[in-house]
Parts: structure tokens; C-alpha cells; sequence
């Protein structure tokens, strides 16, 4: 066959026969067949969107997760159930906050019910807790490569510092609640989830924050005597609040409670310790003034004085 015969030929020959039969990709698999990132992804989630309504209990939201958690302390109230066939139901929002969301939760055992408030930390996709770094004195992590994702706030980091600060809420908690102080009790803790006894009625009423009552005289006069008491004990034991005010204090049925502990202070090693010890004393003490407490009976520099010598700082 001559040369521009051959060529004429090769013209003829259809275009799929010229690369070999093999058909123009239009997915976005990889060469070799397999699936490519992003579809490995989608089929993972549908496993487990399909495993999980599968696993998921008729008369709740999920299964009680007691097992995979950090438990309170010991001996635990007689309220609480342990069992791992118990389930959770949501059953509303009680409050919702710049670094937390609470929620009322039900946990049903065999033959018994409890509510719980479920604290569940923001991911580091959220605004999250607005006055950190001075709280974060004295808590180091150990690596360094953790103390630099928490210092240059990275999305790793904003994680950390968030799952840090339920831990320390949990451990304070605790340690308070062993002491005899007016804290909830932590039933439990998973990831920055939180599970605390519900301050509040059994028809799931939350009690109300201090800032929301109107106590008459004698009540108010109680309820500083309380609050002066559990600044004791807590100063007693080297720690503050470190964020307190009347929107964290709740009144149950004259009964005082300390919430929100995420912050507390280590009054030792924290080196602004007395400066929030003494922003803690001056919003309680301002509210009960502004309450018709008399000057003589809610005296800031007396009551700070009595706690830095509980404290040991002199």
C-alpha cells in the first residue's frame, strides 16, 4: 500500500477504534476504578446515617451514654441511672450561651426516670469563649504542639480549648460536690458533653436565676449568707468561680446553686487569681445592694478580705 493510501485509510477508522475502544471518562474516579475521596465520604456517611436509625431506640433519641463516658463522683445520688439499655429523650432547650447550649434531657431506666441537663460545648466552628486567655493561665497542656494550636487559635486548637474547658467544668464540679458545696451534681462527661443534675421542679420547670428573683428581705439576707458561705468553701479550697453573677446562681426552693463553672480560677497558680476573685465579689455584691441589702451586712472589701485569708494568700 502506498504511503498516502495508508493515511487515507487511517482517516476511515472511527474515533473509538483509533484510542483503543475506550470511552471519554465523565466520573471523577481515579484510573484504577476506585472511589475517589469525596465519594468514599458520601458512602460513609450513608452507612452511618443507615446504622444509626437502625441502632436507635423506639421510645428515645439514643441510647444511654453511660458506658463510653467519665462518671461523677462516688457515692452517686440514688437518682441516677447507670444502666447501658437505658435511652435519653431531648426534650427541650434550656439555655443557650456563647460557649455552651443546655439542653433538658430524660434518661429512662427499667422502672425509673430522671432529668438531666445536658451541657454540650460549641465546636470550634463557633464563637467560643470570649475572655480565654486569661482564664487559661496556669492550665498548660503538655505538648507543645497543642499549647501552639491553642495560642495561635487554630480550628484544632478552638477543639481543644473547648473540650479543655469540659473537663475542667466536669473535674471542678466534682471536686465541689465532694465538698458539700451548692453545685450540681455531674452525672457525667463524653467528649464536651455534659450531663448535670437539672436544677429545677420535676415537671422540668428550671429553677430561676438569682437575677430573676425578687426574694423579700429575710430571703435575701439568707441567700447572701449562702453565697459568702460557698465563696468560703470554694476560696477554702484554692479556687474561684471566676465568672460569677447573679445570671449563674439559681434559687430551688430557697436554696442557692452555683452554675457555670468552666473557668474556675486556681487562686495559686493563676497570676490574676485576686483581680477575678475580686470582679466575682463586686458583681454579687452590687446585685444584693441593688436589692435593698443593707451597706452593713454586704461589705465587698470585708468579704474579699475573708476570702483571700481562706485562700492562703496572704
Amino acid at each position: 500500500m502506498r504511503e498516502h493510501d495508508f493515511d487515507s485509510a487511517y482517516d476511515d477508522i472511527p474515533d473509538t477504534m483509533r484510542r483503543g475502544n475506550r470511552k471519554k471518562r465523565t466520573d471523577d474516579r481515579d484510573r484504577s476504578g476506585r472511589l475517589t475521596q469525596e465519594e468514599r465520604t458520601n458512602l460513609a456517611r450513608v452507612r452511618e446515617d443507615a446504622l444509626s436509625d437502625a441502632d436507635k431506640p423506639t421510645d428515645g433519641d439514643r441510647w444511654s451514654t453511660w458506658d463510653d463516658a467519665d462518671h461523677g463522683p462516688t457515692p452517686r445520688p440514688d437518682w441516677v441511672i447507670t444502666e447501658l439499655s437505658a435511652t435519653d429523650r431531648e426534650l427541650g432547650i434550656l439555655k443557650t450561651g456563647k460557649e455552651a447550649d443546655v439542653f433538658l434531657v430524660e434518661r429512662r431506666g427499667a422502672g425509673s426516670t430522671c432529668l438531666m441537663a445536658a451541657k454540650r460545648y460549641r465546636s470550634a466552628d463557633h464563637r467560643l469563649f470570649h475572655r480565654d486567655a486569661g482564664y487559661l493561665e496556669g492550665r498548660r497542656m503538655r505538648r507543645s504542639r497543642e499549647m501552639r494550636a491553642m495560642d495561635t487559635r487554630s480550628s484544632f486548637g478552638r477543639n481543644l480549648i473547648s473540650e479543655q474547658w469540659a473537663v475542667a467544668e466536669f473535674g471542678a464540679l466534682g471536686r465541689l460536690w465532694q465538698l458539700g458545696a451548692p453545685v450540681p451534681y455531674p452525672v457525667q462527661r463524653s467528649g464536651t458533653e455534659l450531663l448535670l443534675e437539672f436544677i429545677g421542679d420535676d415537671d422540668g420547670t428550671a429553677a430561676p436565676r438569682l437575677a430573676q428573683c425578687r426574694p423579700e428581705p429575710d430571703e435575701l439576707v439568707d441567700l447572701w449568707r449562702q453565697l459568702t458561705s460557698a465563696l468560703t468553701m470554694l476560696a477554702e479550697e484554692g479556687v474561684a468561680h471566676g465568672d460569677l453573677s447573679a445570671y449563674n446562681l439559681m434559687v430551688h426552693d430557697g436554696r442557692l446553686v452555683m452554675i457555670d463553672l468552666p473557668q474556675v480560677v486556681d487562686l495559686v497558680a493563676n497570676p490574676k487569681a485576686e483581680s477575678i476573685l475580686e470582679r466575682d465579689v463586686r458583681n454579687v455584691s452590687n446585685w444584693f445592694a441593688s436589692r435593698g441589702l443593707a451597706v452593713e451586712v454586704v461589705d465587698q472589701r470585708e468579704l474579699m478580705v475573708a476570702l483571700v485569708d481562706a485562700a492562703g494568700l496572704n
